[in-house]
């Protein structure tokens, strides 16, 4: 004899009743009778039926067999838009019968959820399924973001058409898990570059979160043969795929795994719109000066062995397409003087990293002028330091270089390098090369230096003290030199609006880029999220002098399929993981 449950739902004790599972007296179903796929799944973050053995018909919408499973959607839709039409069916890809889109079944199975707690998937695992026939399902479209992140639940395990435009905001995980970090609304910003830490970064951060989804291939595995949702051969240097490319018409269903939701692509993708590459910039002025960070140059032993290095090429011709990309790159911007970051710290000897460099340079052409500048030793003993480089036709050093080691520079951020300089007829001028701690290895911040979960992520503490000495520092005149200003560049690790930048432009330091007007500059994407970990700060001296600033973005945007680990040219493209910064000034006169 059957058992009949009765359906209990008044609103007020809905209201009042703590979330969890429904009563048993709550689902509104003879014992084996089919359950709604949106019953089942609810409309809340896990199913209300999670535990229980359902009956469920569906329709297959996606056979994943990379994802363990297919997903099936209802045939007839439900009226709230509340609840998911969807469900995940885990399943070997020899589990019988054999299922292909399109095929109507009847799943008997317990309701549970997969995944990481708080963003998990409702699916069925099933004792039973039973093919009925064919039936299709016409894909939901959805024209804009959703009222919040979490607001994406109601489409989970549902075949979508998302029809743009999309912009591509982020493709970093593009060559390594096959996925790409869309918005509906252009590019996004990291928010603290734009909002000071605290309520209005936190409201971007929200904001950033509801416009941006993932698209992934359908598959768990890391560096994919092929990226078969790409039209034609993929990747390519007149289809790169850059960060601000723009796609429409996207299908495929939402999944939520890794702790976010995604749309696993069920068709290639077949409007997209390229982001070109940039041109290189220009900029006024009679000298010009350039910040780059290198990634991690390092030449091995210098004569063609000791690969693979610890923080750079794995092997010489890894090495050698690594400087060729480099050197490509500062002979497009053409620069008087640059500030350089991430160099091997092995010394100033013919096969050190920078002489190396240097060397490279002068022989590519078109000019044999290159120069450095040697410090005795380090800067510091970290093993990546920064360096200055200049062309002897431009610029002329004038006395000795200065460094600081104290506080922080003496184990976390890298030490700075000051140079005076005179060009033509001039005024002495003095350009530091920055390189400020990271945001990386967290578990060793403490005290101060712990994530204190405001945007800045850790050690923003010793950050903030790097910048308080540095200015301290050049207020002494460390070159003796008596300038008439001064250029910080470099690599702060901190967006514009945190709390080392701010500090130092209290103390009277000006923004080259906000002096030049330039609209949202940015010169590094992580996560999707754009911003300007790289900086070119002008005293009140030099900021007179100041006549443009530029970034070539030639690398954050660019897929790291392209850099000289995944491609052979040696081209600019995604030299680094930086784009370089350029600045103008009047300096000859």
């Amino acid at each position: 004899m059957s058992r009949r449950f009765l359906l209990i739902a008044p609103l007020l004790l809905a209201a009042c009743t703590p979330p969890g599972p429904e009563p048993l007296d709550t689902v509104v179903a003879d014992e084996g009778a089919v359950v709604p796929v949106s019953r089942i799944q609810g409309s809340g973050l896990r199913s209300p039926l999670e535990g229980r053995q359902m009956v469920a018909e569906a329709v297959v919408v996606a056979p994943f067999g990379g994802l363990g499973g297919v997903f099936v959607q209802s045939l007839e839709p439900d009226d709230d838009p509340a609840t998911s039409e969807g469900l995940f069916l885990p399943r070997s890809r020899d589990a019988q019968p054999r299922l292909k889109a399109g095929d109507h079944v009847r799943i008997t199975g317990t309701v549970v959820e997969t995944g990481d707690d708080g963003a998990t998937l409702t699916a069925i695992d099933a004792s039973q399924v039973e093919r009925l026939g064919q039936a299709a399902v016409t894909p939901v479209v959805v024209s804009s973001a959703p009222a919040s992140a979490g607001d994406w639940e109601r489409y989970e395990g549902m075949l979508l058409t998302l029809d743009g435009p999309l912009t591509v905001t982020g493709n970093e995980d593009l060559a390594r898990y096959g996925e790409l970090r869309v918005s509906f609304d252009g590019r996004l910003f990291t928010p603290t570059e734009l909002a000071p830490p605290g309520q209005a970064a936190q409201g971007i951060a929200a904001e950033n979160a509801r416009l941006m989804l993932r698209l992934d291939d359908g598959r768990t595995a890391r560096d994919p043969d092929r990226l078969w949702f790409l039209p034609g051969k993929g990747l390519g240097p007149d289809r790169p795929l850059r960060v601000g490319s723009v796609l429409r018409g996207v299908t495929g269903v939402l999944d939520q795994r890794f702790g976010s939701h995604r749309l696993q692509l069920t068709a290639p993708l077949a409007d997209i719109e390229q982001a070109p590459r940039p041109a290189v910039p220009e900029v006024a002025g009679d000298r010009r000066i350039a910040g780059f960070n290198l990634l991690n140059l390092f030449n091995g032993d210098g004569r063609g062995g000791g690969f693979p290095t610890t923080r750079g090429a794995a092997t010489k011709a890894d090495f050698l397409r690594q400087q060729a990309k480099l050197v490509a790159t500062v002979q497009a911007l053409d620069p008087d003087l640059a500030a350089l970051m991430e160099l091997e710290n092995d010394g100033y000897g013919p096969e050190s990293s920078l002489a190396g460099f240097v060397a490279a340079l002068n022989a590519a052409g078109p000019h044999d002028d290159w120069r450095f500048v040697d410090a005795g030793q380090g800067p510091g003993d970290n093993p990546i330091r920064v360096g200055l480089i200049y062309r002897a036709s431009r610029v002329v050093p004038v006395g000795k270089p200065a460094v600081l080691g104290e506080g922080p520079f003496r184990d976390r951020s890298r030490v700075p390098l000051a140079q005076a300089f005179r060009a033509g007829s001039g005024p002495v001028f003095v350009v530091v090369a920055n390189h400020f701690k990271s945001k990386g290895g967290c578990d060793e911040a403490a005290g101060g230096d712990a994530d204190r979960r405001d945007g800045q992520a850790c050690f923003n503490a010793t950050r903030v003290e790097s910048a308080r000495l540095l200015h301290a520092w050049l207020a002494k005149d460390p070159t003796g030199t008596g300038p008439a200003g001064h250029l910080l560049i470099g690599d702060f690790n901190a967006y514009a609006q945190e709390d080392p930048m701010r500090l130092l432009r209290s103390q009277g330091w000006q923004d080259a880029f906000q002096q030049m007007k330039l609209e949202r500059p940015y010169s590094f994407v992580f996560d999707g999220l754009s911003g300007r970990l790289d900086h070119a700060l002008v005293d009140p001296g030099l900021a007179a002098r100041l006549r443009g600033a530029a970034e070539w973005h030639a690398n954050a945007d660019e897929a790291p399929a392209f850099d000289y680990r995944g491609h052979p040219g040696t081209d600019p493209w995604r030299a680094s993981d930086h784009d370089p910064l350029l600045l103008g000034f009047d300096l000859a006169r």
